[in-house]
């Protein structure tokens, strides 16, 4: 078997595949305050023998604490996610992913070769995490936020990208009597706003791939595929797109040996 394991900052996700490629094993789990724990407990019952590659905000974190007998390596999420998006969909031309922690867009050739990429992995603005903060802040679950922005009945505006700013504007409507749904509408058109911007300067173009686990956001799926005028592909596990990408990269270092 040939691993892949994504190490997010909200959750860790394991791929594992046979000799040709076949997906066999694909395990999720929270990273929650002891991500080197949330590993163990991913990866008790992957033989040390087995080759596997580390992707992701904790690639170097899972390098300096698993020894692994030397069949490992990390790689960037661009190459993992480039990879898994490629395998899934040789089509694709695109791919933009919003996880916990970080936004990626990623533009490919009519090879599938990355021609250009823009990370945001410095705030939280544009991220999963911004979704994260609004709800709790909306007392919606984060799982429900997409469906309940859906609901938003009246148009409202939120200008900052920042987070702890928006947050603040969020505040301010809630104490001017505005409506929790449209409120939180107005959040969501705020992080599509800023990740639409970004997917253009890196040179949109279809098919686009939506992974990370934003990609179940339903409001969020709606306003991109209005944006763009692009109805976007989502796999059916979005957050796995990068342990797939890596575990596919360990078959191609590791299956010569």
């Amino acid at each position: 078997m040939f691993w892949g394991i994504d190490i997010g900052s909200r959750s860790i996700e394991l791929v594992g595949i046979d000799e040709n490629g076949r997906v066999k094993v694909t395990k999720l789990m929270p990273t929650a305050y002891n991500p080197i724990g949330q590993m163990e407990l991913i990866l008790k019952d992957v033989p040390e023998s087995d080759p596997i590659v580390s992707t992701g905000y904790g690639r170097n974190l899972f390098m300096e604490h698993f020894p692994w007998e030397g069949k490992r390596k990390s790689v960037t999420e661009i190459q993992a996610y480039a990879k898994g998006a490629l395998a899934l969909y040789p089509e694709v031309r695109m791919i933009l992913d919003i996880g916990g922690q970080d936004t990626k867009a990623i533009a490919l050739d009519d090879r599938g070769q990355i021609v250009k990429f823009e990370m945001n992995d410095r705030c939280a603005a544009g991220t999963g995490k911004f979704l994260e903060f609004m709800a709790a802040a909306l007392h919606v679950p984060l799982e429900e936020f997409g469906e309940f922005a859906m609901k938003a009945t009246k148009k409202l505006k939120v200008a900052s990208l920042c987070t702890v700013f928006a947050e603040s504007e969020a505040t301010s409507l809630m104490a001017r009597g505005e409506k929790p749904e449209d409120i939180a509408r107005a959040l969501h058109e705020s992080i599509v706003s800023r990740t639409v911007a970004m997917v253009k300067r890196v040179g949109f173009k279809k098919p686009l791939l939506f992974g990370g686990g934003v990609a179940r956001n339903i409001c969020v799926v709606n306003l991109i595929t209005e944006a763009l005028n692009c109805e976007p592909i989502i796999p059916d596990n979005p957050e796995a797109v990068g342990a797939l990408g890596a575990a596919l990269i360990a078959r191609e270092n590791y299956i010569a040996l």
